[in-house]
């Protein structure tokens, strides 16, 4: 028996298959034709939104950024063909190891 997927592993799965659709039909097969600049610059974007609202303090349009954040950074490491799996394999690396010393190994 499988483990049902949470929802950002049936996002980024949905986001693999928008691969080669028609632009005109998805947005997501839109995003990932304009390449990978293109999503680096949409989720930078989102990222700033959220960061907008995190500042002001309105909590549900904090919640709604921040799904688009996160579709958004899904999108942009499909541009780059990483896969949200190797993402949570480096979360799971770093599972239990201090922040500090996390990043002090990384130099």
């Amino acid at each position: 028996m499988t483990t049902p997927q949470n929802a950002l592993d049936r996002l980024a799965d949905t986001i693999e298959k928008r691969r080669g659709v028609n632009p005109r039909d998805s947005w997501t097969a839109a995003l990932l034709a304009r390449g990978p600049e293109k999503c680096a610059e949409k989720f930078g974007e989102e990222a700033v939104e959220a960061i907008i609202e995190a500042v002001k303090g309105d909590n549900d349009k904090l919640v709604a950024e921040a799904a688009d954040v996160l579709y958004h950074l899904l999108v942009m490491l499909a541009a780059r063909e990483v896969s949200f799996a190797d993402v949570l394999a480096e979360l799971e690396r770093r599972e239990g190891t201090s922040g500090i010393a996390e990043k002090a190994s990384r130099g």
